[in-house]
């Protein structure tokens, strides 16, 4: 453990359906305020699902030069904007001049589960519609998951590795720890991780419906939608947004007099290897993910004092959740307050594991655990899961998992730290 470096969290940023900056979200989140909507629009009309968490009052105007803004899709306009306030708390702007960190050595790692999806359906209707000119080139470009990792390091002027990482749901999380793992072994001191999502389209939304994966009924009462650890949970609710954490060597943080946030301590990844969309019943991959977390970490299961769960509403996913966890903390996991983040601000999927690692940043900060909310029927006994108001309570080490589709799993434990 001595000859790894630490890794600390100097900036974060978020544009969501709970609001455009980090200040913003946490505030509605820990107030459980939801802001899933009916989706009104046309082109939801046919839908069976029309509920959603989408980003309202955005402007990329003030953000990006017009020509590049009109190449890119809103998801990588999200993203930009929470790659800058991310940076910007860390200490540096572009317009400041040279970075703090030696370019070459700064990268930057862009999750989600699909990209610009949006942009590839127009390419398809053009095609169908006008032909093979009416395609833009642009698409190849800008189409891809690793687009916004791309535009970013122009941006910035960052030369290190730049890539797109996608494992569904669980995509946030295995970025994040994949980051850590660079700066620890020496191979970059900086790296800049943004998660993006937007999926809140007819084509996905029918999808995720036709697979009865989404919560289902709550037109006239979409905040009551996403209802993890009840009895009534009938899916999750799919949101759009992004969400950016830098990370960075905490010798190097401290030699530019830069404020850790808090500590990214340990990761563990591992696959179900079971079903293409169910969990594995007893969550064997989930627990191998979180007992390679806190292993990576060098703590046991008393270390953790709080946990960010998945807890995405689904009724197999949820009872997997808790049997990993149990599995892999023992006696310890029913005495550890959970909270389910998704019950008032939806599922970012690709991006979720980003969002709720600044979440957890926040929780660990303020000393505030945020309620789980819908939970109004407990389905499982003897667990304690944060419910009505936040919980304040001093906390120093966060458990943040990330599941999904495809039997990905992985977890990130983040620490007040120690300076």
């Amino acid at each position: 453990m001595s000859d790894r470096r630490r890794v600390v969290i100097t900036g974060l940023g978020a544009i969501t359906p709970s609001g455009l900056d980090v200040k913003t979200m946490w505030d509605s989140v820990i107030h459980g305020r939801s802001p899933i909507t009916t989706l009104d629009d046309p082109e939801f009309a046919n839908l069976a699902v029309r509920i959603g968490g989408q980003v309202q009052g955005f402007d990329a105007s003030t953000l990006l030069e017009p020509s590049l803004a009109r190449r890119l899709s809103r998801s990588q306009h999200w993203t930009v904007a929470a790659a800058d306030q991310a940076v910007a708390q860390a200490g540096w702007t572009p317009a400041a001049g040279d970075m703090p960190w030696d370019p070459q050595r700064f990268a930057i790692i862009a999750a989600t589960v699909s990209g610009p999806v949006d942009a590839m359906q127009r390419a398809t209707r053009a095609l169908d519609q006008r032909g093979p000119r009416a395609v833009p080139m642009t698409l190849a470009i800008y189409g891809a998951i690793d687009a916004a990792a791309a535009v970013l390091s122009q941006r910035y002027q960052a030369f290190g590795p730049t890539q797109g990482v996608s494992a569904t749901c669980a995509s946030g999380a295995i970025a994040l720890g994949e980051a850590t793992r660079r700066i620890r072994h020496g191979y970059a001191d900086a790296v800049l991780v943004v998660g993006s999502e937007d999926c809140l389209n007819p084509v996905n939304l029918a999808s995720n419906a036709n697979m009865r994966a989404l919560a289902h009924g709550y037109e006239q009462t979409p905040a009551a939608a996403s209802r993890p650890f009840d009895r009534a949970r009938s899916g999750f609710v799919m949101s759009a947004g992004s969400a950016a954490v830098l990370l960075e060597s905490a010798d190097g943080a401290r030699a530019r007099g830069a404020v850790a946030l808090a500590e990214l301590a340990g990761f563990g990844a591992a696959s179900d290897a079971y079903h293409a969309t169910a969990p594995h019943p007893q969550g064997r991959g989930a627990a191998q993910a979180v007992r390679d977390c806190l292993a990576d970490a060098g703590v046991t299961a008393d270390a953790v004092d709080h946990i960010n769960a998945h807890g995405t509403g689904t009724p197999t996913g949820d009872a997997a959740e808790l049997n990993a966890l149990e599995a892999a903390l023992g006696d310890r996991a029913r005495g550890i307050p959970i909270s389910a983040t998704k019950s008032s601000m939806g599922h970012l999927l690709g991006a979720s594991g980003v969002v709720e690692a600044v979440i957890a940043v926040q929780t660990l900060r303020d000393g505030l655990l945020p309620p789980t909310c819908n939970l109004d029927d407990p389905e499982f006994d003897g667990w304690d899961i944060v419910t009505g108001e936040a919980r304040q309570q001093p906390v120093s080490a966060v458990l943040s998992n990330s599941f999904g589709f495809g039997g990905h799993n992985g977890a990130v434990l983040i620490t007040r730290g120690n300076g």
